[in-house]
This record gives C-alpha cells, sequence and structure tokens, in this order.
C-alpha cells in the first residue's frame, strides 16, 4: 500500500481527455455547419481537412530533404533508409490517406466551391505557410506534449536511469539478500532482523536528489551498525566485481533499535549533478519532474519482477519536512511497521516454490556458541505441490464390494 502523500505527489500517466475534448468540439463544430449551410458544408470541411493535411505533408517534404541531403549514412544505416526516413519526417500512410480522400470527397461534393479562384487561393497559401509556422516553432508541440510523447515512448532521463539502476544493480543483488541476512545473524549475536518484514532492501528516493553519502549526517537517531557480507558477481569483464549493503539500526521514540537494511538510490546522484550543470540544460523544476517519473517508472518495474518481488520497499522522501531533524528516522519507522501490520508474503520466492515440504534449512552457530533452529511456526506460509501422479481409485472400490460380498 502506498502512503497516501506518495499517492498525491507520483504523476500518474496522461489520459485521453484531450482526444475527447478535440472530438467533441469537431463533432460540434461540423453539426452547426450541417445546420447553418448544408448545401456547402460538405465542401468546406472537406476543404479544411485538406488544407490541414496538406501543409503537415509540406513540411514533411522540407523534414525529408534535410534527412537526404545531410544524415543518410549517419542516422539511417541499415535496410530501407528512405522508407525511414519517410515514416520518421511524417510523411507515412494515414497523412496521404487523408489528404487523399479529402481531395476526393472535394472534387466530387463540392464542383461549385472549386469553381472559385479564392477558395484555390486560400488552399495554396494555408498549404505553404504551415511548414513556415511550423519550422520556426509557433506551431510547434507544447510542453505537455512533448512530456506525453517521451513519457509514452519511455524517453525521459528517468526511465534510463529507473532501468539501469534495476539491470544493472537490483536485478543481481535483491535475490541473494536473505541469504546475505541469514549469514549476517549467524555471525551476529542475536537480536538484528528478528523481523521477516524488516529483511527487505528500503530504497530511500528523496524529492530533491540531495543524497547523503551517511545516514547518520542526516538524522542523529540514525545509527551505522555493520555491514553485510560481499557479494561477489563476474560482471563486464570485472572478476569478482563486489556489492554490499549496509545494516542501519533506527532508534524509535523509547530508544529502542530496529535493524535494517537501508540505502539511496544512487541513480539521484546523476541528477542532482546534472542540475547542477548549466552545459546538461535540467534545472530543478526538471529534475524534481525526473525524481517522481524515476520513482514511478522503478515501482512499476519491480512490480513485474519476480526476482525482486517480496524483497524491496520503495520509500519516497518528500522535502518539505526538512526543518524535522528526525524526519528519515521516523518515515523508515513508520514504513517498519506497516510492513508487519499491513503486508503478508503471498507469493513465496522462486526459489522456495520446489522446496520440499520437510526441509529445514541449516542451523548456523552464533558468536558465543549457540545454535539457533529456525521456529516452524513462524516461516511464511508457502504453496505446496505433490509432483507424484494421481494414483486411481479402483483398488479402494474393489476392496468395499469384497467387504460387501463377504457380508
Amino acid at each position: 500500500m502506498q502512503h497516501l502523500s506518495q499517492v498525491v505527489l507520483v504523476p500518474q500517466p496522461r489520459g485521453s481527455l484531450p482526444k475527447v475534448c478535440a472530438s467533441t468540439l469537431a463533432a460540434i463544430a461540423i453539426v452547426g455547419f450541417l445546420l447553418l449551410s448544408p448545401e456547402r458544408s460538405c465542401g468546406l470541411v472537406a476543404m479544411v481537412i485538406l488544407v490541414l493535411t496538406l501543409g503537415p505533408l509540406l513540411h514533411g517534404l522540407c523534414l525529408l530533404a534535410e534527412e537526404m541531403f545531410c544524415h543518410t549514412n549517419t542516422r539511417y544505416q541499415g535496410r530501407g533508409p528512405l522508407l525511414r526516413m519517410l515514416a520518421g519526417c511524417g510523411l507515412g500512410g494515414r497523412t496521404l490517406l487523408a489528404a487523399g480522400l479529402a481531395g476526393l470527397l472535394l472534387y466530387l461534393a463540392a464542383q461549385p466551391l472549386l469553381e472559385k479562384s479564392h477558395c484555390w487561393t486560400l488552399l495554396l497559401l494555408a498549404s505553404a505557410l504551415y511548414p513556415l509556422f511550423k519550422a520556426l516553432g509557433v506551431l510547434g508541440p507544447s510542453e505537455v506534449e512533448v512530456s506525453d510523447i517521451c513519457e509514452r515512448r519511455k524517453m525521459n532521463v528517468a526511465h534510463g536511469l529507473a532501468w539501469s539502476f534495476y539491470l544493472g544493480y537490483l536485478r543481481l543483488v535483491l535475490p541473494r539478500l536473505e541469504d546475505s541476512i541469514v549469514a549476517f545473524r549467524a555471525t551476529h549475536q542475536a537480536g538484528p532482523f528478528q523481523s521477516r518484514n524488516s529483511r527487505k532492501l528500503l530504497i530511500l528516493v528523496p524529492l530533491n536528489a540531495n543524497i547523503a553519502h551517511k545516514l547518520e549526517d542526516e538524522d542523529d537517531n540514525i545509527r551505522f551498525h555493520d555491514n553485510l557480507a560481499n557479494t561477489e558477481i563476474d560482471r563486464a569483464g570485472v572478476r569478482g566485481r563486489v556489492y554490499k549493503h549496509s545494516v542501519y539500526s533506527v532508534l524509535d521514540e523509547q530508544g529502542k533499535a530496529h535493524e535494517c537494511v537501508v540505502e539511496y538510490a544512487t541513480p539521484l546522484l546523476t541528477l542532482y549533478s546534472m542540475s547542477q550543470e548549466s552545459s546538461a540544460g535540467f534545472g530543478e523544476p526538471e529534475r524534481r519532474q525526473q525524481v517522481l517519473l524515476f520513482y514511478r517508472t522503478l515501482q512499476d518495474i519491480l512490480e513485474q519482477s519476480l526476482e525482486c518481488r517480496n524483497r524491496y520497499r520503495l520509500i519516497l522522501l518528500n522535502d518539505e519536512h526538512e526543518e524535522d531533524p528526525h524526519f528519515l528516522s521516523k518515515v523508515i519507522l513508520r514504513h517498519l511497521q506497516q510492513q508487519e501490520k499491513e503486508e503478508f508474503c503471498v507469493t513465496p520466492p522462486p526459489h522456495q516454490e520446489m522446496a520440499h515440504p520437510f526441509a529445514t534449512r541449516p542451523t548456523a552457530p552464533t558468536m558465543n556458541g549457540d545454535w539457533h533452529q529456525p521456529d516452524p511456526m513462524s516461516r511464511e506460509p508457502t504453496l505446496m505441490f505433490s509432483l507424484e501422479k494421481p494414483q486411481p481409485l479402483r483398488e479402494a472400490v474393489e476392496s468395499t464390494d469384497h467387504y460387501q460380498g463377504t457380508t
């Protein structure tokens, strides 16, 4: 369950309301012309459609000239460069089909209208001026349209950072996190990670993207406890690349320590550094928007990932409470409590699905030589499936018949 503040802050994908409004406005205008002037409305609608389609076609030809003479060898390598250029310049089949149908309708239904010279003048002049205004940016897409295109096509900086964070880090370390915590408990005194839900990786996502390298510098109630065992993975030519997590003790109001594995989302360092560089063209409003998109994209990715399921918790930090010196510890404790009260592991991790029902985890000695046996009643509920083939009931029926015959 998301916190209420997260639901309010995180932007949702844009819907189809502009299309509905545009369709309604067009329908009202067409019906109005049909009622006011039914004999000329068909020709006027056809001419307007022809103007609106010829203009983009002429602008597409201007773009095509640039692509053919300057970028053929660098941007269109491979098969079918001409078709890719035509599609990229907006000279696709839909625009050509709309222009052809509008021209045919104008020729068949508005023959008297074509005999007037001013109609042709208006048609050619409007179509010729469209590319000019388009090239000058007068008819260019608005910021909302650009943002919508980038979000739908996953072209934002936040999308790339979220996928990089998942593929290059989270998908590698989260499946190994529980084993690292089990090994950590085996080599430390009893106390850390008593709760099952505290064994998740808490990923902090601050809205201002300003990340402290030490959590205790942000909050006095957060103290560094220790590091989990290093995870070494061969990656991109590096033998035994090291990945590690840090364990922190978070003190509540009564002074009781709650251990958890927590860290900031490191890609936010990139967003913050970009906003500090003038050459990046990335200001504070854009940075905040990208942080929210990063959070939403990463959340969508992790929810679809079987490797990372039930092993993480994203925490969005609102920067409006920076005046509270213990804001960070309160947020972490609140999420730990929510995990205890609200979350239940319904789907077992992938490596537990085929586990034998009577298998138990190996015991491990602690620092003082004690052995801890896992409590079978405290384990998470799992679905167990029998791999044996179903047996027929014929033997039971025969034995019943035999019993009846003897009686």
